[in-house]
């Protein structure tokens, strides 16, 4: 058995900003660039059309949306930018770290999480003081939760089939993918994250040691 676990609201919870526009109009500021008048639009508008469920980067996004009102910037100062507005504290949800401990006991882990914040992911981890081997996010792999693809890449990462693979999330929309892939949803609904050790047991009664230190 191998588990993958969501990230922002299942293993920690963000403080992101209420008015993302802002957030990314003060790091383009930092950085002397023009923020245009009706910011708050551009940044609220499409400018490229994408396959539903495919990623979305969103440091393509702010420099696809300054170019649209004549403000150019490079791919580097918009993924910096892009990171700066969303880089916030996290906390770390109860029963996260007990959940972690116990599904490495079972076989490996992952984290697979929707993320158009290059990089985001990992930074909440560490932030989070949470080590974990391998993640797999949306903006890297190209495909969206619930879209079977970043599951299947999750599996891939952790050597095992889908139906070896076990995801904890908190959304039935998305998360749900898993089990519509082939994998094994756990929702809060049903497993309370607290409680996720001991159905972790009562799935795989014989425990073996994963590929990660407890």
């Amino acid at each position: 058995m191998a588990v993958s676990f969501d990230c922002f609201g299942t293993l920690v919870t963000a403080d992101r900003p209420d008015e993302p526009w802002v957030a990314v109009a003060d790091e383009l500021a930092v950085r002397d660039v023009r923020i245009p008048e009706d910011w708050k639009n551009a940044y609220g508008t499409a400018h490229r059309e994408y396959e539903r469920r495919t990623a979305a980067p969103l440091d393509e996004h702010v420099r696809l949306a300054l170019a649209s009102r004549g403000v150019e910037i490079d791919d580097t100062t918009a993924r910096e930018v892009t990171f700066g507005a969303f880089d916030c504290p996290v906390t770390v949800r109860p029963g996260a770290r007990d959940a972690l401990a116990s599904a490495r006991q079972h076989g490996p882990v992952a984290i697979c999480s929707n993320c158009s914040v290059p990089g985001l992911v990992e930074r909440a981890l560490g932030r989070a003081d949470i080590a974990v081997g391998h993640v797999v996010t949306s903006v890297d792999c190209g495909w969206r939760k619930p879209h079977p693809g970043i599951f299947e890449q999750a599996a891939e990462m952790l050597g095992v089939s889908l139906d070896a693979l076990v995801h904890v999330g908190d959304d039935a929309r998305t998360d749900g993918g898993a089990g519509r892939a082939g994998a094994t949803t756990v929702l809060p609904d049903d497993v309370a994250l607290g409680d996720l050790p001991a159905w972790l047991d009562a799935r795989s009664p014989t425990r073996s040691q994963g590929d990660e230190a407890p």
